[in-house]
């Protein structure tokens, strides 16, 4: 079936179905186009708070789609492509972290969203990169335990210097990725251009930046900004998103910062998700009981960018 008779298909069955497709900016173009709401995770996790719809279209990684579920246990959430994970969601160890949190009892865990359902059930609270900042300077104890993001955590780290932070060791590859040579590569090539990067980067990249932002915290900031062209320091395919919103703009991308599972889903399985209403997001009880109040925390502080 051809693009255009999917999308037509897809517009026609999400009534009846009284779904709800939510979008991170990070997917394919073709996922983009048929978005209800596009998105950071942050405003994702809003928008499925705030929706009638039975049921939720999840295009992004597991994490979200969990979160989503966390925060909406009564509805049906649909992820159309159940291997679209986040490696980095992975990448806490439990026995670990349970170890970490023994020996510093004093401290609280502040989680980042990327993480797995049930490394959030040790969280004293979650937090997003556009609201990293807010939510530790909130924080009661001197001590945080952050995790799984490192880059994350020293980026937040310099801007609460009064806090004492510990850093799990993750990272996002594709974020981990983009050297410092890739931007200054870049800026060579269009010295008129602003450099926006993901706070996910290196510290060696963010400190060559104009500007370091959350997704929609970049989506907001190019609307506004009399700039021309910019360079963007994060998963390439935002570039559609900015190219659809702010024409007669020109955006640079680093063009190997490609997140392989966000590329999973596609217009083709957003199609079947909704005739089959599957695969359906599952997870245990108790553990989307526990989780649900440091996520639901995170929602009460709202965005900080």
């Amino acid at each position: 079936m051809k693009i255009e008779k999917i999308k037509e298909e897809i517009n026609r069955l999400k009534e009846g179905k009284n779904a709800l497709i939510l979008v991170h900016n990070y997917q394919i173009p073709e996922v983009q186009d048929v978005a209800d709401f596009l998105g950071d995770s942050l405003d994702l996790a809003k928008k499925a708070s705030n929706t009638d719809a039975e049921n939720i279209i999840f295009c992004g990684v597991d994490f979200m789609a969990e979160s989503a579920k966390i925060l909406n246990p009564d509805k049906r959430v649909i992820l159309p492509d159940i291997s679209a994970s986040c490696p980095m969601a992975h990448m806490v160890n439990i026995d670990g972290l349970k170890k970490l949190k023994k020996e510093h009892l004093e401290a609280e865990i502040v989680c980042y969203i990327n993480t797995t359902a049930e490394a959030k059930t040790y969280a004293d609270i979650c937090c997003t990169s556009s609201n990293g900042k807010k939510v530790v300077e909130k924080t009661s104890s001197k001590k945080v335990i952050f995790i799984p993001d490192r880059n994350l955590g020293l980026y937040i780290q310099r801007q609460v210097p009064e806090k004492e932070m510990m850093f799990w060791p993750g990272y996002c590859s594709t974020h981990n990725n983009i050297r410092k040579e890739d931007i200054l590569n870049l800026k060579n090539k269009y010295p008129n251009a602003e450099v926006l990067v993901h706070p996910e980067c290196r510290i060696e990249v963010i400190d060559i930046a104009d500007h370091a932002l959350s997704t929609n915290g970049m989506v907001n900031y190019i609307q506004k900004s009399d700039t021309k062209e910019f360079i963007i320091g994060t998963e390439k395919d935002i570039c559609y998103r900015f190219e659809c919103e702010n024409p007669g703009k020109e955006f640079y991308p680093v063009k190997s910062a490609i997140c392989k599972n966000m590329k999973k889903i596609t217009a083709e399985k957003i199609l079947q998700s909704l005739k089959t209403l599957k695969p359906v997001i599952n997870i245990p009880d108790d553990i989307m009981r526990e989780a649900k109040q440091p996520l639901q925390k995170m929602m009460n502080i709202g965005r900080g960018d």
